[in-house]
């Protein structure tokens, strides 16, 4: 305890430190209060009666990461959604289109600029139609004031839903820029924190009353534990020893080789993240739609039992398949972030190797060897907890709750976490005080990211 105070003066004292975290924890409130600040002409009590029994289904997702500003028809209700739609969008379009593996590799600081160009043009673009949506669902529900004429609720609504997109996404920016941690991920984190409190007295209500205190008890102690495990998960690798050759210095009679020095390959054990169950969750979320769309005409579809289980985000028939479509795609994922033969060509050009393996063709193939056999351990692990919820609810837990007991939702919060706690770490190391943790993983990391980086 005392280390832990001792750590967080130290902090305070660092002017520059204490400034980015003041800077931070100002624009993360401004963001929460733009989440209850409601869109004119809309009538939120009718909208969150609505939509009270939606918290299985996308709308419900995008309200967690939303805060609530979705239910609340807040001016934040698409939150900073869209901009991590673009993201996903121009991050694939890396993969395939030349022009974007340009930008992304070969044109350094000028590409990124472009890259972030061209995402922020397409977040607005996106904003508009998922604005056009989300105004059109607004209306279904009945939640628009009658005497505002539609043109101009939808007119005036559309430019300040992306409005608020925008200035959400400058809001991450400046946190990036002036703040601590990734701004982005930090208006997703605390979104998604939001929704914590009330869900822990929901469900310490819920134990409380029917006499099971022990069992709420036990459910934080495997909540700790299961954050425990994805903190080493998320911060695993392999390690793969390279050498650098050696080298003659001197001249004449004084020459003489220089050993050279060993370094590392850090190979991530979950190097595709949260993608693998955002795109999973994705497709899980068709069956609903197709099942809303045929409601009307064909009535025996949207009934069918293996269509209910499949709505059921918590049923077993969609926990099995939701586990297979993370494995696949943390695979498929990770095939097109880890490319082994620029691992073998970076290596020739600074004439390092990997001991016992030859350069080129065989260090490619020894990397990518490597890489498959941890992806498998790692998509199982990310498959499991992509599921965990399912198991919550199955044990009476109820599914506000369930939620962070893995899914995106915990992925999200232990990467963003570590994260800034990593720059905060190095805040501390540069002034010559102890870090978070004297020997912990933090510090470990920041050197095991260098080669990674470089590549």
């Amino acid at each position: 305890m005392k280390k832990l105070i001792d750590t967080l003066s130290n902090i305070w004292k660092i002017k520059e430190l204490r400034q980015r975290i003041l800077f931070t924890l100002a624009l993360l409130m401004v963001y929460r209060f733009g989440s209850f600040v409601v869109l004119p002409g809309v009538i939120p009590s009718v909208l969150k009666d609505a939509t009270s029994g939606n918290a299985n289904d996308l709308l419900g997702l995008i309200n967690i990461f939303t805060g609530g500003a979705f239910s609340n028809a807040a001016i934040f209700a698409l939150g900073i959604m869209p901009y991590i739609t673009a993201s996903i969008i121009i991050q694939l379009l890396g993969f395939a289109v030349p022009y974007f593996q340009r930008l992304q590799q070969k044109e350094g600081e000028s590409g990124r600029k472009k890259i972030t160009q061209i995402t922020r043009l397409l977040t607005v673009a996106i904003t508009l139609v998922q604005g056009g949506g989300y105004l059109t669902y607004i209306s279904s529900q009945g939640a628009v004031d009658p005497s505002i004429p539609a043109g101009v609720f939808w007119f005036s609504n559309i430019i300040i839903l992306s409005t608020g997109t925008v200035f959400a996404m400058w809001l991450g920016e400046k946190i990036t820029d002036k703040g601590i941690g990734n701004g982005i991920s930090l208006l997703i984190m605390i979104g998604i924190i939001a929704s914590l409190p009330i869900a822990l007295i929901s469900e310490f209500q819920l134990q409380f009353g029917s006499g099971g205190l022990f069992k709420f008890v036990l459910e934080l102690v495997i909540l700790f534990l299961v954050v425990m495990v994805t903190v080493l998960i998320v911060q695993g690798v392999r390690k793969i020893p390279i050498q650098f050759a050696k080298r003659m210095v001197g001249r004449g009679t004084n020459t003489m080789p220089i050993a050279g020095a060993r370094d590392y390959i850090p190979l991530k054990v979950n190097a595709a993240g949260v993608m693998p169950i955002i795109f999973a969750q994705a497709l899980m979320f068709l069956p609903a739609q197709i099942a809303q769309w045929f409601a009307g005409s064909n009535s025996a579809l949207a009934s069918n039992d293996i269509m209910i289980a499949l709505q059921d985000p918590f049923s077993v028939i969609s926990s099995i398949i939701t586990f297979v479509l993370v494995v696949i795609f943390t695979y498929v994922y990770t095939a097109l972030l880890v490319n082994p033969k620029q691992y073998a060509e970076y290596l020739k050009r600074q004439n390092a190797f990997i001991p016992g393996i030859k350069p080129g063709k065989a260090t490619a193939d020894f990397i990518d060897n490597v890489t498959t056999r941890i992806t498998f351990w790692g998509s199982i692990f990310i498959g499991l907890i992509a599921i965990l919820p399912a198991f919550a609810v199955w044990a009476g837990i109820n599914t506000a709750f369930a939620i962070f007991f893995g899914g995106t939702s915990l992925l999200i919060l232990v990467a963003v976490v570590l994260d800034t706690l990593q720059q905060i770490e190095s805040h501390l190391l540069m002034r010559k005080y102890d870090g978070l943790v004297k020997s912990g993983a933090i510090q470990n990391k920041s050197r095991m990211q260098g080669i990674g980086a470089s590549m």
